[in-house]
């Protein structure tokens, strides 16, 4: 008798990737260097310090004072897991934001980008887009299968922007947390290495220099760009 039982595809010679290394990741307008405690604590706080918004859908903050914020970092950015890496904006030169790697799992080829909070001078920049397009590269390049991006459901910006990023959406967790008191769903995103291929060409089409007018006004979004590579969107 024909045994017919659904089995997963065969993934021949797998081996895990390494961890990501601690090492800075440079693009045309953007920089993403391993979070240093002295040398980008303070630039950050101020930079955040614009708009306490950002903080909404976050574990941690707001902060009453540096000296909050520099505790916290000190207490939870200095790890392996999550890796907290700072933005540097190169039309600025200053550091404006920060991104993580986490759930680092190589036996499963899967890592996650989260913990990402914008500071206002980095939101809607060239900069902010290549950080996140330096951090997905960095992934796959080491061999990852899977890239997640997971938020809060009620984070409308932070959906779009998964999205935007050629990130397909799988699902609500619903009441898979409790953050600062308040029910937390959780929406998750993901792309997959056979995926990255076209969303590489995407985001090098997207940043070319060319896509951009005197006044840096983009001429094709990246959204029309990534749409046609989702799976699913939501």
């Amino acid at each position: 008798m024909t045994d017919h039982r659904p089995l997963g595809a065969p993934i021949p010679n797998w081996s895990p990737p390494s961890l990501p290394p601690a090492t800075p990741m440079e693009g045309a307008y953007a920089i993403v260097l391993p979070f240093d405690l002295d040398a980008h604590t303070d630039a950050l706080f101020e930079a955040n310090s614009a708009d306490d918004a950002i903080w909404d859908y976050m574990p941690q903050g707001p902060f009453a004072d540096l000296s909050a914020y520099r505790d916290w970092m000190a207490a939870n950015a200095l790890g392996a897991d999550p890796m907290f890496h700072t933005i540097i904006n190169k039309d600025t030169g200053r550091p404006e934001g920060v991104a993580t790697y986490l759930r680092i799992a190589p036996n499963a080829g899967s890592i996650e980008v989260g913990y990402i909070t914008y500071s206002p001078a980095l939101q809607r920049t060239r900069a902010g887009t290549e950080a996140m397009v330096l951090m997905m590269q960095r992934a796959f390049d080491l061999g990852y299968r899977r890239y997640e991006w997971k938020c809060n459901a009620l984070n409308a910006p932070s959906r779009r922007l998964a999205q935007r990023l050629g990130m397909s959406f799988e699902g609500v967790f619903r009441q898979a947390g409790v953050v600062k008191g308040r029910n937390r769903d959780t929406a998750w995103y993901a792309a997959i290495d056979t995926e990255w291929p076209s969303l590489k060409a995407a985001f090098e089409r997207y940043l070319a220099p060319d896509n951009f007018d005197e006044t840096g006004k983009q001429k094709l979004s990246l959204s029309l760009l990534t749409a046609p590579l989702l799976v699913n969107q939501g």
